[in-house]
């Protein structure tokens, strides 16, 4: 081993292993990797950011912003609605959820087709009375297993493909995963339908029927002798913060404040609403001298139309003369909102939220969107422990309480998802069918090779914005840019691979010392290899550390090149086991109340049928 290949060979160990700790976002650690090869002399720095060109990155930027486009315009809304059943009992709905799950994955992004489809899940698992876990995890599974049917269907595909070139090969055409990953994706379908029932955990239900609000929302009068008369809303939060406590509204007269400001100066005869733990609450009481009011499910009064506020305190009320100057501080004022209008909605953080690692305090959640959050739900547990300071993860449940349009513009800007039924979105039928157009098209000269797949996506992302479909402000949202990074970085740090002779290396000893030599048994071991990394790394790290493993093994073995390859991309969509392997796993572990341990359960024997499915396919689809 030269010194090269011992550098290569750590770099790339040190990379799995901080992929598998998870302490830094996958990005940054692809980052780190490749500035550690050029620093080491193993990459050019010439050539350091050479990935970032590589079709394969371009193709995943164009087949996201494609995918967001049939979601916006409202063209998958449609054909989700169609495909699912009016009636039907609970397994035929699963069923169907499931199919069109699979069949959307394969146009576009599965945590979109998840996105898009969990709100439906939710809504169908509350109508036939099942834990929401029964219905969402049998559509995660199917929307990844939809992944791997075509060459668009999941980022690890595009990789494989990209490598298949540096093989000395053309990539592989669009429908060329298909024969093997619709035979897998059937199969893994079929198990889930029949065993599901059985094999996912039945959990609390995270739903709405998870927030007991009027358990913990208590009125508490200001009297003439409470030491909070005279306080800010800010100062009393300080106090209330020690018992686990918050104030989420403010009663004055006749008047109902649901999101005050924090600069509001607390009076007698002021309600505040609390939110407590029932243990905490006497202490939040007794702590400031408050009297015990009735317990009530939400603030109720109305407010007079028209009257001017500012957006500080965001739900209606006037701030008398004697605190504008403190109010004033929030911004211009805007029309009051009328209490009726003040809607309770339930959100799940989507894996590419702003709002992951960070709170509502340090977002400025009640200043800045006029919203309250009442509640989080981590794996289906309520907990309004010091709230603001909650760091969100992935798959929490948020529930959130503000206006319609308030609530809204939270939710697009932090990528949050709606768990209640939406109904379908079509601002534009000639928009839906123009978005519908322009992807057939782009799948179809890709298709049949008319002009390369970077170039036949990029097409219809300019086609989309030049015909009204997607504007440039949401091309640049709909990009999952960590995953570009990712690629963009470890593309050359798997060139490195290679330049070394660390690929070769690796393969002969596979070739060698585990599979004597045994193409089967070489093609076997790195789909078993491949599925146990993605499974605790990101799925398009897995395909770009293993494909060119795969390609030099095939070469020791002197057998062609494309079964490993198959394998690696089979291998890569198959990450069921834990919440960590795969967007979609996380995406459902708040809303279906999962713990860490529940996926291995149903996801275990589904890679087992995989496995036992993809092999012989592979065999009979791509001989040696």
């Amino acid at each position: 081993m030269t010194l090269d290949q011992a550098l290569i060979i750590t770099i790339l160990f040190a990379t799995i292993g901080m992929f598998l700790w998870g302490r830094w976002r996958y990005d940054m650690v692809a980052v780190g990797a490749l500035l550690a090869c050029v620093l080491m002399g193993l990459v050019p720095a010439r050539e350091a950011f050479r990935g970032f060109s590589q079709p394969a990155v371009i193709t995943v930027i164009t087949v996201l912003i494609l995918g967001s486009g049939l979601q916006s315009s409202g063209a998958v809304d449609v054909l989700a609605r169609l495909a699912l059943p009016r009636s039907g009992g609970k397994w035929v709905n699963v069923a169907a959820l499931t199919a069109v799950a699979a069949l959307l994955s394969s146009i576009m992004n599965n945590v979109g087709t998840l996105a898009l489809l969990m709100p439906v899940a939710v809504q169908t698992a509350t109508r036939q009375k099942m834990p929401p876990g029964k219905v969402l995890m049998p559509v995660a599974f199917g929307s990844i297993l939809g992944g791997m049917t075509t060459l668009i269907g999941t980022p690890s595909n595009i990789i494989v493909s990209s490598f298949r070139v540096t093989a000395g090969t053309t990539g592989f055409s669009m429908f060329d995963f298909a024969p093997v990953g619709i035979a897998v994706a059937l199969g893994g379908i079929l198990f889930i339908l029949l065993f599901s029932r059985w094999l996912v955990p039945t959990r609390e239900i995270a739903g709405s029927g998870s927030f007991d609000i009027g358990t913990y929302l208590t009125e508490a009068r200001v009297g003439s002798d409470s030491k909070t008369v005279g306080m800010t809303l800010r100062d009393v939060d300080k106090v209330l913060e020690g018992a686990d406590a918050q104030v989420i509204g403010l009663i004055r007269g006749e008047t109902s404040i649901p999101a005050p400001s924090l600069f509001h100066t607390v009076r007698k005869d002021d309600i505040l609403i609390i939110e407590a733990e029932p243990a905490g609450l006497a202490t939040a009481l007794s702590s400031l001298e408050l009297k015990l009011e009735e317990a009530i499910p939400a603030p109720t009064k109305t407010v007079p139309e028209g009257d001017e506020v500012s957006p500080g305190t965001a739900s209606g009320y006037q701030e008398p003369a004697a605190d504008k100057e403190d109010a004033s501080r929030n911004g211009p004022s805007v029309k009051a909102i009328r209490s009726d209008e003040i809607l309770l909605m339930e959100f799940v953080l989507l894996p590419r939220s702003q709002l992951v690692h960070r709170s509502a305090s340090t977002i400025r959640l009640r200043t800045r969107f006029g919203v309250n959050m009442l509640a989080i739900s981590r794996q289906g547990r309520r907990s309004i422990s010091r709230l603001r300071n909650v760091l969100f993860e992935v798959g929490d449940v948020l529930l959130l309480q503000g206006t319609a349009e308030s609530l809204n513009e939270f939710a697009t800007q932090f990528d949050c998802a709606p768990l209640a039924e939406r109904p379908v979105h079509l601002p534009d039928k000639r928009v839906a069918m123009t978005a519908g157009g322009i992807m057939a098209l782009a799948v179809g000269g890709a298709a049949i090779g008319l002009i390369p797949a970077a170039i036949a996506f990029t097409a219809g992302v300019l086609a989309m914005m030049a015909f009204g479909v997607i504007t440039p402000r949401s091309v640049y949202n709909a990009v999952d840019w960590p995953v570009v990074v990712l690629l963009g970085a470890l593309l050359p740090v798997a060139g490195a691979l290679g330049t070394t002779g660390s690929a070769d290396l690796i393969a002969k000893v596979i070739v060698t010392r585990i599979s004597a030599d045994n193409a089967v048994l070489a093609l076997s071991l790195v789909l078993i290899v491949t599925t146990a990394l993605t499974n605790f790394m990101n799925n398009a790290a897995t395909a770009a550390v293993m494909s060119p493993i795969a390609i030099d093994l095939a070469s020791h073995l002197q057998v062609s090149s494309d079964p490993f390859l198959m394998a690696v991309a089979v291998g890569a969509s198959c990450a069921f086991l834990t919440p960590i392997g795969h967007q979609n796993n996380a995406l459902i572990l708040g809303p279906g109340g999962f713990r860490f341990g529940d996926y291995w359960r149903l996801g275990l024997p589904l890679q087992i049928i995989v496995f036992v499915i993809a092999v012989p396919l592979i065999l009979t689809v791509w001989p040696f």
